[in-house]
């Protein structure tokens, strides 16, 4: 005998099955972990901080 096939669940699974497929290339593309974060913004910090030191105020000569 044959099996009954609800189409409408069969329509709803495969498309979240693209969407889970989706969802897992952009996380791929565009996921970035808490640790590159972090590991980025402590670069900016330093960076920040240099540019910070070798600021000239007006009026202050040139350091040599």
């Amino acid at each position: 005998m044959v099996e009954v096939i609800n189409l409408a669940r069969v329509r709803k699974a495969k498309k979240a099955a693209e969407h889970d497929r989706q969802a897992a290339a952009n996380r791929a593309s565009f996921g970035r972990t808490g640790a590159q974060k972090k590991a980025d913004r402590a670069v900016e910090q330093q960076r920040q901080a240099l540019l910070d030191g070798a600021r000239l105020e007006p009026g202050e000569p040139p350091k040599r």
